[in-house]
C-alpha cells in the first residue's frame, strides 16, 4: 500500500485530496498546525491514516514529522506540498514580519519537505512530489506582492527539482489553483464572488475537489510522463 504526505491537510484542498488518496487505497499522513480538531475528526474518518501536527516552516519540526511517517508507514510515496497562507496588502504596507512568514509558510516548507522526503525516494529510485502553488504565482496579483513572489518561487523550485531529480525516477510537478471555494476565500463579498465568476471562463469557482482530483492524476500512473509541469486548475482564467 502506498503512502502519501499531505501538508495543511485538516481543511480546504489538503483535507479533500487527503480523501481523495485515501479513497485510492493510500496510506494518509495528515499535517496539521493548529487545527487539531479538524485533523482528528479527518484521521477519524479515514482507514489507514494518522494525523501529526508539525510547522512546516520550521525544519526540526518537519523532520520528526517524517521521521513518525516512516516509521509508520515505510516509505512516502507521494508528498504533497499544499500548506500555505494568504494576505491582501498594499505593498507598501507590507511589513518585513509579513514579507517572512509568507516566504516561511509558502515557500520555505517546501523546502523542509522535500529535504527530508527526498533522500529517500533517490535511495529508492521512485517517488511523486505535488506542490501547490497558486495562478498569482504565474501573473502576479495586486496588493499580494508577497504572496506572488512566493507562489512564483514554488513554480521555479517545482521545475528546477524536477529537472534534479528525474534521473532518479522521481517526478515533480505543480498545481496553481485560481478562485477555490475555502477558507481563503471567507472574506470576499458575494459581489466580489460573482465577479471572479464572471472573469472566469468556465462561469464558475473552483472547489477543493477540483483541485484534489488534479493532485491525485499527477501522482498516479496515468501521469507517469508528466514532470516540471504547471497544471492550472483556474478554470481557465490564466490562459
Amino acid at each position: 500500500m502506498k503512502t502519501v504526505l499531505i501538508t495543511g491537510a485538516s481543511r480546504g484542498i489538503g483535507c479533500e485530496t487527503a480523501r481523495c488518496f485515501h479513497d485510492l487505497g493510500y496510506n494518509v499522513v495528515i499535517n496539521y498546525n493548529k487545527n487539531k480538531s479538524a485533523a482528528l475528526q479527518l484521521q477519524s474518518s479515514l482507514t489507514n491514516s494518522i494525523a501529526i501536527r508539525a510547522d512546516v516552516s520550521d525544519e526540526n519540526q518537519v523532520r520528526a514529522m517524517v521521521e513518525e511517517a516512516v516509521d509508520r508507514f515505510g516509505f512516502i510515496d507521494v508528498l504533497v506540498n499544499n500548506a500555505g497562507i494568504a494576505q491582501q496588502k498594499m505593498f507598501t504596507d507590507i511589513t518585513t514580519d509579513d514579507w517572512d512568514k509568507m516566504m516561511s509558510v509558502n515557500l520555505k516548507s517546501v523546502y523542509n519537505t522535500c529535504k527530508y522526503v527526498v533522500p529517500k525516494m533517490v535511495h529508492e529510485k521512485r517517488g511523486k512530489i505535488i506542490n501547490v502553488s497558486s495562478m498569482w504565482g504565474i501573473t502576479g496579483a495586486s496588493c499580494e506582492v508577497h504572496y506572488s513572489a512566493a507562489k512564483a518561487a514554488v513554480i521555479g523550485f517545482t521545475k528546477a527539482l524536477a529537472k534534479e531529480l528525474g534521473p532518479s525516477g522521481i517526478q515533480v510537478n505543480a498545481v496553481a489553483p485560481g478562485t477555490i471555494m475555502t477558507d481563503m476565500c471567507s472574506g470576499y463579498d458575494e459581489e466580489t464572488l460573482s465577479a471572479l465568476r464572471e472573469e472566469t471562463p468556465l462561469c464558475r469557482l473552483g472547489t477543493p475537489y477540483d483541485v484534489a482530483k488534479t493532485i491525485c492524476f499527477l501522482a498516479s500512473d496515468d501521469a507517469s510522463f508528466i514532470t516540471g509541469q504547471v497544471i492550472s486548475t483556474d478554470g481557465g482564467m490564466v490562459i
